[in-house]
């Protein structure tokens, strides 16, 4: 049973996709508007990306998906400012031709004689380019100044995550929590950014999967935490009993509870096939490794699967964090789609190869899984009334499930799990 447990550990440890987006973590989240109602004249306001744009009028897609037409009447004042600036200061004068479709926007306003329509008095935009900008350089902090891995162990009264990171030879790290951290919990049926919620460190416990963002110390043991993105995920090790097509989900006979769970499967659902190669190697190590959590050496090569990272490919909202907003917005999915890794490395075998590795493992179809087949899948962790879904699902993994059939460890090293990556401060 050590086994399987060290192996679960290794991957989850490598790996929070918090798919963290597109970018990195932000303090507030708020619920997406959707399109405004009511009695003609009533105060109205509304945030979205801009979709298209005439000579008098602009159509907003909110982040709730709804489109709101807005009129805009020559009384009517537009100002630009940039990305994460919380005031108006420095923002410019601009005319309605001057904005772009992908631009977004904040008006406010009153309702039109139709009740949905808004007539603006006011709107901030920021441009879709300073928004990508501002978005790449949070990533690139997150790049750099990131970490992730499953705590061990949380102490309140002196602030410290301990929190297990690396390889099946995993290393703990002490992640320091101040009153200036922002902690965010994400909700047991989601891995997407919008729906995180601002979180306690008393939420956080041991077995979470947890990214940070700050700065570490000299001997990598210490880390004082500014942001840290936190989420209770399941690793399941087992083999396919059976699929639903019209439910979407599949049914898997757990090797540590011998019992079955049923996992849905969504849109947003990574399903890759494991090149055999990548298993035989995984496997190998597995064989080799020692009891206290120790591995083997290096692969043909020096290659070290073990040295996989999350599976952070995630599509992202910008979110509105500027004057007046009283928060921000949304972020991304654990769809696969698009770019932002958080937290995550580039390094020659380290977190950015294990991602480029997944995106190119072959997809597989909910069809394709056939009755004993052997998966790890990474899920959500579910509710009482609701079965996990599944974010990464990775089949071909019968070498490694067979190296370490006792215990856990094959379900960590290849878990991949995805944070929704949060969008950061990059717009409205």
């Amino acid at each position: 049973m050590v086994c399987i447990r060290r192996f679960i550990a290794v991957v989850a440890s490598l790996g929070v996709s918090f798919a963290m987006c597109a970018s990195a973590p932000r303090a507030q989240a708020q619920t997406p508007p959707a399109a405004p109602s009511g009695a003609p004249g009533a105060a109205a306001k509304s945030l979205g990306t801009v979709k298209t744009v005439t000579v008098d009028s602009v159509t907003l897609t909110t982040d709730s998906g709804s489109d709101v037409n807005v009129l805009f009447p020559q009384a009517a004042t537009m100002v630009r400012t940039a990305p994460g600036h919380k005031d108006l200061q420095g923002a410019t004068a601009v005319q309605l031709q001057e904005v772009k479709a992908g631009d977004r926007m904040l008006v406010r306003g009153k309702l039109a004689d139709d009740g949905h329509s808004i007539v603006a008095a006011s709107a901030i935009v920021m441009k879709k380019e300073d928004i990508a900008e501002k978005q790449e350089r949070e990533q690139e902090d997150w790049r750099q100044r990131g970490m992730n891995g499953v705590v061990k162990a949380v102490d309140p009264a002196s602030g410290i995550i301990t929190v297990s990171t690396g390889s099946l030879a995993a290393k703990a790290i002490a992640v320091h929590v101040s009153k200036d951290t922002m902690l965010r919990r994400y909700s047991p049926d989601s891995v997407k950014f919008d729906d995180a919620k601002p979180g306690s460190l008393d939420q956080i416990q041991p077995g979470d999967q947890l990214r940070a963002r700050g700065n570490r110390s000299a001997d990598g043991s210490d880390f004082t935490a500014e942001e840290i993105v936190s989420g209770a995920f399941r690793n399941i090790a087992g083999t396919v009993a059976s699929t639903d097509a019209s439910n979407h989900s599949v049914t898997v006979t757990d090797l540590l509870s011998k019992k079955p769970v049923t996992v849905r499967v969504t849109p947003d659902s990574q399903l890759r096939k494991l090149p055999p190669m990548m298993a035989q190697m995984i496997a190998a190590r597995l064989k080799g490794a020692a009891p206290g959590g120790a591995s083997a050496a290096a692969g043909p090569g020096g290659a070290s699967p073990t040295n996989a990272g999350a599976a952070e490919s995630n599509g992202a909202r910008p979110g509105w964090n500027g004057p007046g907003s009283g928060g921000s917005g949304s972020g991304g999915s654990a769809s696969g789609q698009g770019a932002g890794r958080p937290g995550g490395g580039s390094r020659s075998g380290g977190q950015g190869d294990f991602q480029q590795m997944l995106s190119r493992m072959p997809e597989v179809a909910l069809s394709d899984l056939q009755k004993g087949d052997a998966v790890v899948i990474v899920t959500t962790e579910g509710g009482a009334t609701s079965d996990p879904t599944a974010i990464t699902l990775l089949t071909g993994v019968e070498p490694i499930l067979s190296a370490s059939p006792n215990d856990n460890r094959a379900a960590m090293a290849l878990s991949p799990w995805s944070f929704g990556a949060p969008s950061g401060d990059a717009g409205p």
